[in-house]
């Protein structure tokens, strides 16, 4: 058996980042410390924060007033910031730096007075948080279908974004119908795609071609493992997204001699290295081999906190 490890795989840039304003704030403060909803879409980070201290909620109300909020790294609506400030919350707020990028361009375009076609998946995280930045300018586009059955009332200014965590084959489509349907039709300065799910997904397109099945570790609800998973897929490979080794099936296995392993962006590379030792106890003869496609050099400094404002003393 051979297990090949696809490189880069794991935490992306944003998730550090988003980690380390956790990490730094338990360190700072000595007082309960909440998130909205998960820092990361990854059960085994969200578990090992709370162990710490940062206790995940799935509203604002839910924090008493006062308290230490972190808004998570898929970003969130602006209504929240402020109501966080009506509850006296000191926000620290932890959302990728390249989902930042996709909000600002999505207020720019509304100040213009653009019409806004935003490419995401429905309900996910990122997406209501981009589209609640211009609600009356923004339509969303959720599949190909979507683009070819949008009707905005004006089409002189209209521009289009996506969530940074979509795959290329799916937004290349998408994007392309919109063009001709709306050949006026602007698009954001940079690619919104993030760098990390670009190499990802590039990553494992290649490790497929090598491969009989392919392992992505990662959270169910995290759109760019699902969107790795696919990946291997085209290429003809069998793949599956798991959480952890616990979830591998002896028949997933059968007559299967090469074996590649990836992670998504929020998976720790813990859970990597067990399902290879899993791998390994099962086959001790099993060679390992790591092959990496790309070089990462992208870093997001984790800013340093001062002290916390101290509250305002009612007369």
């Amino acid at each position: 058996m051979k297990i090949l490890l696809a490189k880069p795989r794991g935490f992306c840039a944003g998730v550090d980042y988003a980690i380390g304003i956790v990490e730094e704030a338990l360190q700072l403060f000595d007082e309960p410390i909440y998130i909205l909803k998960e820092i990361v879409h990854n059960q085994k980070i969200v578990q090992e924060l709370a162990q710490k201290g940062a206790k995940s909620v799935n509203s604002i109300d839910e924090v008493p007033d006062g308290c230490i909020l972190i808004f998570s790294a898929h970003g969130v609506p602006p209504e929240f910031f402020t109501q966080a400030k009506a509850k006296g919350l000191y926000v620290l707020d932890a959302t990728c730096p390249l989902v930042r990028k996709v909000h600002l361009e999505a207020i720019s375009f509304a100040k213009k007075d653009y019409t806004i076609l935003y490419i995401g998946h429905k309900g996910h995280d990122e997406a209501i948080g981009v589209l609640a930045e211009a609600p009356h300018n923004m339509f969303l586009i959720n599949d190909r279908q979507d683009a070819l059955n949008v009707a905005p009332a004006q089409t002189s200014k209209i521009a289009y974004l996506t969530q940074t965590t979509l795959s290329l084959s799916e937004t290349k489509e998408i994007i392309q119908i919109l063009k001709n349907r709306f050949p006026n039709i602007v698009s954001p300065k940079a690619d919104d795609i993030c760098y990390a799910t670009t190499n990802r997904q590039l990553a494992v397109k290649n490790l497929a071609k090598y491969c009989d099945v392919v392992f992505v570790l990662g959270s169910q609800n995290s759109s760019n493992s699902q969107r790795l998973r696919e990946c291997a897929e085209e290429e003809g490979c069998t793949a599956y997204l798991i959480d952890n080794k616990n979830f591998i099936q002896n028949d997933w296995l059968k007559g299967k001699n090469s074996i590649g392993i990836t992670a998504g962006a929020s998976a720790p590379e813990e859970l990597v290295q067990e399902v290879v030792q899993f791998l390994q106890n099962l086959n001790p003869e099993a060679t390992v081999q790591e092959i990496e496609f790309i070089k990462e050099k992208m870093h997001f400094p984790v800013p340093s906190f001062i002290e916390r404002p101290k509250q305002k003393q009612s007369n």
